[in-house]
């Protein structure tokens, strides 16, 4: 796969004087194909002319959003691993002579094999939690709280 890099250069805004070269649009399209000439005898291939938005302050507190007229370039990159390569990692590797694990036998097989055991009962016998943290009421609470009355003198 091909694999490219970019390059974004800001388009120029006025044209250069050139010789024989008059008119202002003339002068405009000289420098974009100086531009354009530069940049190709390096590698990079032009690809398109965008306007995208940029956001400027204006001021101390202030911004400001602006237009920008950029040229878009790319040129190839060279990858650093060779066709054969990465056709060598795509492919599936080949069986090797690795012992793979044995299955362990589940429910399922011994169910087949008639070894299937029923869990033993759980024992009645067992005390049940208290549902709540408050003390179990008995028949002496009631007779305590009489006696604390009788003590206790009426002001």
């Amino acid at each position: 796969m091909q694999r490219y890099e970019y390059k974004v250069v800001p388009a120029p805004k006025k044209g250069t004087k050139a010789k024989g070269v008059k008119t202002p649009e003339g002068r405009f399209a000289v420098t974009i194909q100086q531009l354009l000439n530069e940049l190709g005898a390096k590698g990079w291939e032009y690809q398109r002319a965008e306007l995208l938005p940029s956001e400027e302050r204006v001021g101390l507190t202030g911004t400001a959003e602006n237009w920008r007229n950029v040229l878009v370039f790319r040129r190839a990159v060279e990858t650093e691993v060779a066709n054969d390569d990465v056709a060598a990692l795509l492919t599936p590797p080949e069986e090797d002579d690795t012992p793979l694990a044995r299955p362990v036998p589940g429910p399922d097989d011994a169910a087949a094999a008639g070894q299937v055991e029923a869990p033993a009962r759980i024992a009645q016998d067992h005390d049940d939690p208290p549902l709540t943290l408050k003390p179990a009421k008995s028949e002496d609470a009631p007779k305590a709280d009489a006696e604390d009355e009788k003590e206790k003198p009426d002001s």
